[in-house]
């Protein structure tokens, strides 16, 4: 986690120095903040026996525009993201509901092209870090169905996760409007060990943006 945030220093102070040079550049380094939704959900849910259904969460965090020439840049972001997914069901006639909410530290390392001012088409690896998982279980007769609940327990999940993101930004000045599709590469499953849930998580992202 340090060597990711020693990495965007870096950078950061590169594009500062490069900046400073090239005062006659258009092309200017910006920070930003932003906030929004993901609506996730997980996929590759091999040999489980329920039906994953979207969720939505929160998504927020900055984000530094780094200009290379005139059409192309980097943009590294750092994220508080939730993502998750929920299910329900039924078991000898009584019905349940599952909910699975995982809050992640997201740090997508995205590559920028700009083929005019009012667009960025964006796309690169993110790295993910678990942080805290809450789970919601409920039914309509039992508050803690074990039976139920054994299906999506997994003491042993991944925290440290890698990832693909594609999208895109509508710049107006300041104000920037951003949409993500996010997955993971890797499923949740630690060392091996435990296989129950299986999965990888995706996600469809939306935010709202200011450029300081």
């Amino acid at each position: 986690m340090k060597k990711i945030f020693i990495l965007i220093a870096a950078i950061t102070l590169m594009a500062s120095n490069i900046s400073a040079q090239d005062n006659d550049s258009s092309e200017k380094l910006h920070l930003g903040l932003k906030i929004g939704v993901n609506v996730s959900n997980v996929y590759d849910t091999q040999g489980q026996q329920f039906t994953a259904d979207a969720k939505a969460g929160l998504a927020a965090g900055a984000f530094l525009s780094i200009p290379i020439g005139k059409y192309l840049g980097v943009q590294p972001e750092i994220l508080f993201s939730q993502k998750g997914y929920q299910t329900s069901n039924s078991i000898l006639g009584f019905g349940y509901k599952y909910t699975h909410t995982a809050n992640f530290i997201d740090v997508p390392l995205l590559f920028a092209f700009k083929p005019i001012p009012l667009i960025t088409i964006l796309a690169g690896p993110e790295y993910s870090f678990l942080i805290s998982e809450t789970n919601a279980f409920t039914n309509t007769i039992f508050s803690d169905p074990l039976i139920q609940k054994s299906d999506f327990d997994n003491s042993n999940v991944r925290k440290n996760t890698l990832g693909f993101v594609f999208g895109g930004d509508v710049n107006l000045g300041n104000i920037v409007i951003g949409a993500r599709a996010g997955w993971d590469i890797l499923n949740n499953n630690g060392d091996g060990t435990q296989t129950t849930p299986r999965y990888k998580n995706v996600y469809y992202q939306g935010t709202i943006g200011f450029r300081l």
